[in-house]
């Protein structure tokens, strides 16, 4: 059995990495926290030309048919560009959920326009109290109790809430469910959506921690004291390793995750909601090991606005409690080896 990524995986990843470092660069991020949307402008209409917006989508509506697998290391390259747009929510949560769940009318109806971008789809976790993008949204996926629902624009009021990453806008969703909007009844499509959600979010901390370890280790070959570079003492040398050691824990497991999602239960897939637990406590435990760190070497400039490293650091601890946070995630291990 192989478990290795494929060619054309790794090179549709090395794409992704080119497009966002030529059109979401540090700059580009910074201005987002300005813009009224929270936007690059024409990155989302370059990202679904690519065809990373519908990735999971069936290709009977224009997406490329492909799984988590495939996804997942997108996902990493959209954490290591800091990319503002709610990317994550749109191709890796509320599409799969809607193509494997959704009424066959209210599939057809949204998938296609999802696959293109020409509709921006979100999604709020069960585990948190707002949801990313819903201002902008044409459709979120939102729970309560046992359900699932896909409310369109108009059908949910949205309220603006500050985040400390001022690019991730979020709001307090209120909404009334309807038999319309009904996707699934059934509680377990509610702990898909979490588990797709935090597999999601741990392939971006995985990519954040990686850009945080880079800044770190290009800023303390450059930084001198006493006539030289800050990154020849051990204990700048033992904060960086660490943070190395920790991503590359986390990553493997943030993988099987995706391969456990993309297979099933069983002996060949796993169980994925222990796997996507697993990964998202070791990718948010990663990620704020990697924030501390960085913090840590950059010194009193990495405490500043106008210095990139602040886009990051803010990004890695939103990531690192979204869609629930490391001891929420280790205690659902805990709850599935236990009946298990």
């Amino acid at each position: 059995m192989r478990f290795a990524f494929t060619d054309d995986q790794i090179l549709f990843a090395d794409t992704v990495r080119d497009i966002l470092a030529e059109e979401c660069p540090p700059s580009a991020v910074r201005s987002a926290w300005d813009d009224p949307e929270g936007r690059v402008p024409g990155l989302w209409e370059t990202l679904a030309a690519t065809g990373v917006l519908g990735v999971a989508a069936p290709e009977s509506h224009g997406g490329l048919g492909m799984s988590a697998c495939d996804l997942v290391l997108l996902l990493e390259e959209l954490g290591y560009a800091a990319c503002p747009e709610p990317v994550a929510e749109h191709a890796a949560v509320a599409i799969p959920i809607l193509r494997d769940h959704a009424p066959g009318a209210l599939a057809d109806e949204w998938l296609g326009r999802a696959a293109d971008g020409s509709a921006l789809l979100t999604a709020g976790a069960p585990t948190d109290d707002f949801v990313l993008a819903a201002e902008r949204a044409d459709l979120a996926l939102l729970c309560t109790g046992g359900e699932v629902h896909a409310v369109p624009a108009g059908a949910f009021a949205s309220t603006p809430q500050r985040s400390v990453d001022h690019a991730r806008r979020l709001s307090r969703v209120d909404w009334l469910p309807t038999t319309d909007t009904l996707v699934s009844d059934d509680p377990s499509v509610v702990g898909e959506l979490l588990e797709r959600g935090a597999l999601a979010a741990a392939a971006q901390a995985v990519g954040v921690g990686r850009r945080l370890l880079d800044l770190t280790v290009a800023y303390v070959a450059e930084r001198e004291q006493f006539g030289r570079p800050v990154g020849v003492n051990q204990a700048v040398k033992h904060h960086c390793s660490n943070v190395a050691i920790a991503l590359e824990f986390a990553a493997p497991m943030v993988h099987k995750a995706a391969w456990s999602r993309t297979n099933g239960e069983g002996p060949e897939g796993g169980d994925p909601s222990i796997d996507v637990a697993m990964a998202k406590a070791l990718a948010s435990d990663a990620v704020d090991l990697a924030c501390r760190s960085a913090l840590q070497c950059h010194g009193a400039i990495g405490y500043t606005i106008e210095h990139d490293l602040q886009l990051w650091l803010k990004r890695g601890w939103a990531l690192s409690a979204s869609w629930g946070d490391a001891a929420h995630h280790r205690r659902r291990v805990a709850v599935g080896l236990l009946a298990g």
